[in-house]
């Protein structure tokens, strides 16, 4: 007497599990343009590397024989693979299967899967799609909604230890609403395709009822709105494109909070100088260069990922490598308020060093800011308290900082760019205050401009006097700044700086747990 019966009906259970919610709602799914949950996974993983766990867990019927009549497969997939030859947990939600309402055993392999990468110290994948919960609760059951409000929900728990732990991306690859949605913005990194996602804490149906205001999805929460709200980190023109941006994200990042970020063979000269740096800061104050050129030239050809790029868009967040070493990368962008903090900036830009210091990368600042944003809009937003906000992480950041002044560093928010026991550079177009010249010309010299014979010839001669004045060289002569370089030399003295922190790259320790 053999257990092969047994065996046969775990085959049949698989074969059913993997053809998710049958024919009919895969076609459907794939004439929505979008894949399944497993041609998900196999596309974003190493091929032959997932293993699935749990791949059986469902709901049975069973007639009075105990024989199986029908099988519903859990409606979340999970499993550990690796991606690019380092280990992950991957998580993604199946939408052919009840449009994705987690059933009971779907919200346990979901709280599974951060359980997992927590306890194998290892990066967490989050494919998302669906609304995640019904008012008839996970079991379809009336009058009973499952929850407990004496305790703390253990998958929120879950996401905010995941968070502490190891990195965590997500991904919106269809409509992601309520719970989902909630857990695509528990992460290190966030994306959503531009055609087939939304992301919302409500569905149209929701705002319909309890606002009165009919609306799209796509008006409520796609991609044009989420780029600008900073909901999600980037949008992918499609989902290959998200497998690549969740592989190059992961590239950059050590696999939890104790270890290290991996250094790849840089193919890059570390002593390389560009000649193009010597003329890219215009002579004229006013006018505008491209900070995203001037960082490509410095770090490693080809290796800036830069994130969030249309939310706080006077402030530049990515990551990059000097001579194969991950580093975190924050500049000013003159295009946008002439590089000013805004509110918005000013909370990007501290989600981006919390994010850095969690996982000790070394920061890499390139300074052009004129100061906190101002006006009644800034006012209205709360410019200054976000602003200092932001100065509080950048305070309490233990990751090695290196700042290189290109041209403005005033006000206060100059500060936010100048870490603890910073490596501070500068190029010969740096100035420092308290005011730019302009704002501070206006408000000291007042009278003087109005009464003088030609107001815009005086304002002219004074803001010409105290440029001078706050010219780089005297704050080099004091040592105020560690060193006053030449712009082709950038390179060269990160590379050699980055090699001068290695030792306290190494000792870091986390006491998270």
């Amino acid at each position: 007497m053999s257990w092969k019966p047994e065996v046969d009906e775990i085959e049949r259970r698989r074969a059913l599990a993997a053809a998710h919610g049958g024919p009919e709602a895969v076609a459907k799914q794939h004439a929505r343009g979008r894949l399944t949950v497993r041609e998900r996974v196999d596309a974003l993983v190493d091929p032959g590397s997932f293993r699935e766990h749990g791949g059986i867990a469902g709901r049975s019927e069973t007639d009075e024989r105990g024989h199986v009549e029908s099988f519903s497969p859990a409606n979340v997939v999970v499993g550990v693979a690796s991606i690019d030859g380092r280990p992950v947990v991957v998580g993604g939600d199946d939408f052919t299967i009840r449009g994705a309402a987690y059933s009971p055993a779907g919200l346990r392999k979901g709280q599974y899967a951060d359980e997992l990468a927590i306890r194998r110290r290892i990066p967490l994948v989050r494919l998302l799609e669906g609304g995640g919960a019904t008012i008839t609760g996970a079991t379809g059951v009336h009058g009973r909604s499952g929850y407990d409000l004496t305790a703390p929900s253990p998958m929120n728990l879950l996401c905010i230890e995941a968070l502490a732990a190891v990195p965590v991306v997500c991904a919106a690859l269809g409509p992601v609403a309520g719970f989902p949605a909630a857990r695509l913005v528990a992460s290190h990194f966030a994306l959503m395709t531009r055609d087939t996602a939304q992301v919302m804490s409500g569905g149209p149906a929701l705002v319909e009822r309890a606002l009165g205001k009919k609306i799209s999805k796509e008006d409520l929460g796609g991609a044009e709105v989420h780029l600008r709200s900073g909901v999600v980190n980037n949008v992918a023109d499609d989902e290959e494109d998200v497998w690549h941006q969740v592989r190059t994200f992961l590239s950059y990042l050590p696999p939890n909070t104790w270890e290290t970020a991996p250094v790849v063979d840089a193919d890059d000269p570390r002593g390389r100088e560009e000649e193009e740096l010597l003329s890219i800061i215009p002579r004229n104050r006013r006018r505008a260069y491209k900070m995203r050129r001037a960082i490509e030239l410095i770090v490693d050809h080809g290796s800036f990922f830069e994130m969030t790029s249309l939310y706080g868009r006077s402030q530049i967040t990515g990551f990059a490598r000097l001579d194969g070493h991950s580093v975190g990368v924050l500049a000013n962008d003159c295009h946008h308020a002439g590089g000013s903090m805004s509110a918005e900036g000013a909370q990007k830009v501290r989600r981006f060093v919390e994010t850095c210091d969690r996982f000790g990368l070394p920061m890499v600042s390139f300074v052009d800011e004129p100061g906190f944003m101002i006006g009644p809009e800034a006012e209205r937003a709360g410019t200054i308290r976000y602003g200092m906000e932001a100065m509080f992480a950048v305070a309490q950041s233990e990751m090695p900082w290196a700042a290189v002044i290109v041209r403005k560093a005033f006000g206060v928010a100059a500060g936010i760019h100048i870490g603890p026991g910073c490596h501070v550079l500068a190029w010969p177009s740096a100035q420092s205050g308290a005011l730019p010249v302009e704002g501070g010309v206006a408000l000291a010299y007042r009278d003087e401009i109005a009464s003088a014979p030609d107001p815009d010839a005086r304002r002219r001669e004074l803001e010409d006097e105290l440029a001078r004045a706050q010219s780089v060289f005297p704050r080099a002569e004091d040592f105020g700044v560690h060193d006053l370089i030449d712009p082709r030399h950038t390179r060269p003295a990160l590379c050699d700086w980055i090699d001068e922190i290695q030792p306290r790259l190494r000792t870091r320790q986390r006491s998270w747990f």
